[in-house]
């Protein structure tokens, strides 16, 4: 990397913390949440779940000191002096906010509800009591995607003109139980990372084209590939391929973010997602158009990747905004109302019948 390039992949830590009172015990916590918070030196103080021996359990392994036997006892400890952290299912998450305090800080996983209306009557609750609230959309602060950021902030890639997420896996959906009685779920809980990325890139949107599929060895879900066009207008492409039925070996399985501008272009290989859960190693590539005609594409070697680091990111919003080291959360529910307006449009796009011939 020429040394005149300054790419930044790490955030600005917020200087004071907030005890964190995590209600939800599932993979996603045990696996990415404690092990993020952990390596940005927040203090866990609390957790709840509906099964306390898993609960417990957990806390055991990362020294969490309270394990609580309902949500009201966590708020009687916690109060608003906190930050909630509700890692629940997107049909559970109102039910668990009408059980905080008003005034509360809270991060919720996502998606923030099953589908607009519910996003909407979460945000319109958060607003009425009062609430600092955030949703954990967190590949936008993984070290590849804050890279990205900031080179694309310097202008070095010029105006985009296109965005490629390309995903070609085997994803082990039984890991999710839940997910096999959703309506909605491959753009629901994982095509809605990528849709939220290319906002935080380029804001939003004047519509969506998408169709989601079913595969008939996974007959119990209701889809698990999609491709979603997001509409930039004539010049900008942006284009999202979701495969997770690939079941052939890691060989020919991929998973890449591409972004192409005037002046140069960025690849990174998600390696989080391959073999899955294991992974393997990610990888970041850039280039940049240079007057003399040597374009040659670089390696930047990454700090970490989307687990655990991108979660301390998401947390960290919550924790700035609400120490008021600044005013509103990058990650906050109104800002997130967007991208699940997104993914409604999408859903509402698959619906509608393609385009017969006409011979």
């Amino acid at each position: 990397m020429p040394e005149e390039l300054n790419i930044q992949q790490s955030i600005t830590l917020s200087k004071k913390r907030l005890p964190i009172y995590i209600i939800g015990t599932g993979g996603i916590v045990k696996d990415a949440h404690l092990p993020a918070y952990k390596k940005a030196g927040f203090i866990v103080s609390g957790i709840f779940d509906l099964d306390y021996n898993k609960a417990t359990t957990l806390a055991r392994q990362f020294d969490i000191p309270h394990v609580y036997k309902s949500i009201d006892e966590m708020v009687q400890a916690g109060g608003t002096d906190c930050v909630y952290d509700v890692a629940v299912p997107a049909n559970k998450i109102m039910e668990v906010l009408q059980q905080l305090p008003h005034g509360a800080k809270v991060l919720m996983q996502k998606p923030m509800g099953e589908n607009l209306q519910e996003a909407k009557e979460i945000v319109a609750f958060t607003e009425n009591n009062n609430m600092l609230a955030a949703v954990n959309f967190q590949l936008r602060y993984a070290p590849y995607i804050n890279a990205a950021h900031s080179i694309i902030k310097q202008n070095l890639i010029g105006e985009i003109f296109d965005i490629e997420i390309n995903i070609n896996v085997f994803t082990p959906w039984h890991l999710w139980s839940f997910l096999y009685t959703a309506p909605r779920v491959e753009i629901l809980y994982h095509s809605i990372h990528y849709i939220d990325l290319i906002r935080h890139f380029l804001g939003n949107p004047s519509g969506m084209i998408a169709k989601t599929f079913k595969h008939p060895q996974m007959q119990q879900l209701s889809s698990v590939r999609s491709d979603i066009i997001m509409d930039y207008g004539t010049h900008t492409r942006v284009f999202i391929h979701t495969n997770h039925t690939h079941n052939y070996g890691l060989h020919n399985q991929h998973a890449y973010i591409k972004i192409e501008g005037a002046k140069g272009a960025i690849k990174i290989n998600v390696g989080s997602l391959m073999n899955y859960p294991v992974g393997v190693k990610d990888a970041f590539e850039y280039i940049l158009k240079s007057n003399d005609g040597n374009n040659q594409w670089q390696q930047l070697a990454l700090q970490g990747s989307w687990f655990p680091d991108a979660f301390i990111g998401s947390m960290n919003e919550l924790m700035l905004a609400a120490t008021g080291e600044k005013q509103v959360p990058d990650n906050g529910v109104q800002d997130a109302l967007y991208t699940m307006a997104c993914v409604e449009a999408a859903y509402q796009s698959d619906k509608i019948s393609s385009v017969a011939l006409d011979i």
